[in-house]
């Protein structure tokens, strides 16, 4: 089942769900719209290495904005910090941005309970693109968990994404032991 824009809101009451900063125009029937934060990263090698620590250069959105160009994949982050304890949290584009030929995520649209941070966003696009500080990117959908949750991300031991950050993040899989 998917959060109403009531259910949002009593979540958010009960802290259950956090968006910082939360704008109450922003919430919307069943989601909530999240923003483009002001860091873009992109990989310093052309070619990545899953078991290899691939390093990005982060650097500023301007305001006068950034035009994203096809074949390179850029890091972003949302404007939003968030927290979910009750509930899975669901990031997808809004369909203005798909419109424009931009994809915010590549695989990982959806986020674990206890998931507390900023979002990273894979984006990429289909033609030039010009992209500014936070415009609406993506929304949240929450869908009710069913039974007792064991193990919250953020209190995983293993969890590689819970220092909370301002800044895009790069992929941690040279962590993982396979």
């Amino acid at each position: 089942m998917i959060f109403s824009d009531k259910k949002i809101l009593e979540s958010i009451a009960a802290r259950q769900i956090v968006i910082e900063p939360f704008v109450r125009e922003c919430l919307g029937t069943n989601s909530y719209d999240v923003h483009l934060g002001r860091y873009l990263a992109v990989y310093t090698d052309r070619v990545l290495d899953a078991r290899k620590h691939n390093t990005i250069e982060v650097f500023e959105i301007g305001p006068e904005g950034f035009v994203l160009q096809p074949g390179t994949l850029y890091l972003g982050v949302t404007e939003e910090y968030t927290e979910t304890h009750n509930a899975v949290p669901f990031l997808e584009g809004k369909s203005s941005i798909g419109r424009l030929g931009i994809d915010i995520h590549a695989t990982a649209g959806k986020g674990d309970v206890g998931f507390s941070n900023t979002w990273t966003l894979e984006i990429s696009c289909v033609q030039p693109v010009r992209v500014y500080h936070n415009m609406p990117i993506g929304q949240l959908i929450y869908f009710a968990v069913e039974g007792d949750i064991e193990n919250y991300y953020n209190k995983k031991q293993n969890a590689k994404y819970n220092q909370r950050t301002d800044k895009p993040v790069e992929s941690m899989m040279w962590k993982n032991k396979w």
